[in-house]
């Protein structure tokens, strides 16, 4: 199945230039998604990973149907502010500003095996900052994943985990 046929394009979105690559379509698809999870399933799998981690908001969509599917626990990564408790902040350079991400200081145990998931993986800053994060608090991290990848924007270059990407743009 091409899954490139399930997503859609959305030109001038957030922002005039910018072509948004829309999941919602790929998530009503109950073939197309199933096989977009069966195909994340066959990538994660060979690391073992203990915990799956989402990164807000479109990660958890990913991570917990795999987790379930993998037999793992699910850890989110949220914005700034939006977790209860004890949290551990990561702060991280954006093009033009700066963004904070933060987990719970509990949700992870020294020394567990997790892969951290996302829909998209663009420049890799989001990403590269949830595998920093997740290491502060002493996860081994093992592998990232996404739906997504935007290949001409290098963002894999940012990364020192494996990487999968279930479908990719070259330009």
């Amino acid at each position: 199945m091409d899954l490139k046929h399930h997503i859609r394009g959305i030109p001038d979105f957030p922002k005039p230039g910018i072509l948004f690559y829309d999941i919602s379509t790929l998530l009503a698809h109950a073939e197309a998604w199933q096989a977009t999870v069966a195909r994340l399933e066959e990538a994660i799998k060979p690391h073992r990973p203990d915990l799956l981690v989402g990164i807000e908001s479109r990660g958890f969509l990913v991570a917990a149907p795999l987790a379930l599917r993998l037999k793992c626990g699910f850890v989110m990564i949220r914005k700034k502010g939006k977790l209860p408790g004890a949290t551990i902040p990561y702060t991280y350079d954006l093009e033009y500003g700066t963004d904070t991400l933060e987990i719970q200081a509990d949700a992870i145990k020294p020394g567990r095996r997790v892969a951290v998931l996302d829909d998209l993986l663009a420049t890799g800053g989001t990403l590269a900052a949830a595998v920093r994060l997740c290491r502060m608090v002493g996860a081994e991290v093992v592998a990232a994943a996404c739906i997504i990848e935007l290949r001409f924007l290098n963002g894999r270059s940012k990364l020192d985990v494996p990487l999968t990407s279930v479908v990719s743009y070259e330009s």
